[in-house]
Order: structure tokens, then C-alpha cells, then sequence
């Protein structure tokens, strides 16, 4: 499930974002100041971000210069829609630039239009000697398919989706196992352990020390 950080200080246009877009399949996480969007970023794995400009603590443009290291794409949502805010967020780096007020479709499509951009809802993805088909949530090796359980097959695709990022532990279990992360390493080490095996990645999944794992591509 693709995640989505929305930063937005208005809390009843946050949550009618985040309804929207979860009824349209994505795992969003609210955030209302832009020093708490740089926490978070700095914690956990995003696929888009959703950020206002005029933002206590840190504006959207402040925000954005701290994004743009990490290649996140982001959509500005803002009331200020003038030519030189336009062009200032784009220069920074924004992919995409709505201006309030907006229609919901009209930011499900531009959501939608920006993953696509980024290859994150391809639904057939090739990466490592493997073929990832998405949509029957099926894998093969040189046209021989894997048998993976549901964990597998979605601590996979999180691999897919981040080739040649470190990816804590927390975050590893936090989006597979949908839950909080307890402090037990063992369940995402054995499916990890498990996983390389079955694809033929042992030299492609490194542990990285007092992280987590990344995958090598």
C-alpha cells in the first residue's frame, strides 16, 4: 500500500484528504506543523507527500528544502496561487502545484498522475532477475514462479518500491505488518532471512548495522 504524509495545519481539510485517499487504496498519515512533517520524514518511508505552504513551526518552502534530498515527490496544496509562489515551489522542486480551494477528484487525479510519474503504480516491476506482477500478486524468476506467503510477498514489493534505501526495521515491520513496531526483531529478520532465500537474493538484501536491511540493485 502506497503511503501518503499530508501536511496541513487546517485539521477538517486534512482529515477530508486523508478520507479521500484512503478510500482510494492509500495508507495516509497526518501531520499539522512542518517541523512535525520533517520528524516524520525523517523517520519513516513515504511514497508522496501532500504539503502546505503556510505552515506553523516551518513553512512549506523550508519543508521542501528538506524533502528534496530524499527524491519524495510533493504536491503543494496552498491558498497562495500567485505566478511567483507557483514558480517557486516548482523551482524548488515540487512536482505538482493545486491551489485551494479544489476538487477531490481533481487531486485524486493529480495524486495519481505523480506516482505514475515516478513508476509507483506500475503494476508489473522487474528489478533483481525477478518479475513482480502486482496485480495477481504473483513473482517468477527467468518465467519460474515463486511461491511466496502474503508477508513475503508484501515485504518484497516494499524492497521493490525502495531499491538502494535503508529501511529500518521499524518501518519494514510498521508496513507489512500494518502494526506498531514492539521491538522485536526477529519477525522481520526470519522473513527477511526467508524471503532472500526463496527469490535468490542472499547477495542482494545486506543488513545494515543498527538499522534494518537494504536492497541492492
Amino acid at each position: 500500500m502506497l503511503r501518503v504524509l499530508i501536511v496541513e495545519d487546517e485539521k477538517p481539510i486534512s482529515e477530508l484528504i486523508r478520507i479521500s485517499l484512503a478510500g482510494a487504496g492509500y495508507q495516509c498519515v497526518c501531520v499539522y506543523d512542518g517541523l512535525a512533517a520533517a520528524d516524520r520524514i525523517e523517520q519513516e518511508q513515504f511514497d508522496l507527500v501532500l504539503l502546505d505552504v503556510m505552515l506553523p513551526g516551518a513553512d512549506g518552502f523550508e519543508v521542501m528544502e528538506y524533502i528534496r534530498p530524499r527524491d519524495i515527490p510533493v504536491i503543494f496544496l496552498t491558498a497562495r496561487g500567485t505566478v511567483s509562489d507557483r514558480v517557486k515551489g516548482l523551482k524548488l522542486g515540487a512536482d505538482d502545484y493545486l491551489v485551494k480551494p479544489f476538487e477531490i477528484a481533481e487531486l485524486l487525479a493529480r495524486v495519481e498522475t505523480v506516482l505514475r510519474r515516478y513508476h509507483k503504480l506500475d503494476r508489473i516491476i522487474e528489478i533483481g532477475g525477478l518479475t513482480i506482477d502486482i496485480s495477481s500478486w504473483s513473482v517468477c524468476r527467468d518465467g519460474v514462479p515463486i511461491a511466496l506467503t502474503k508477508k513475503e510477498f508484501e515485504l518484497l514489493l516494499l524492497f521493490a518500491r525502495n531499491p538502494d534505501i535503508a529501511l529500518y526495521r521499524e518501518t519494514i515491520y510498521e508496513r507489512v505488518w500494518q502494526s506498531d513496531y514492539m521491538g522485536d526483531s526477529r519477525t522481520v529478520d526470519l522473513h527477511v532471512q526467508r524471503l532472500r532465500k526463496k527469490v535468490g537474493w542472499e547477495d542482494k538484501i545486506k543488513a545494515v548495522y543498527k538499522i534494518g536491511y537494504r536492497l541492492e540493485v
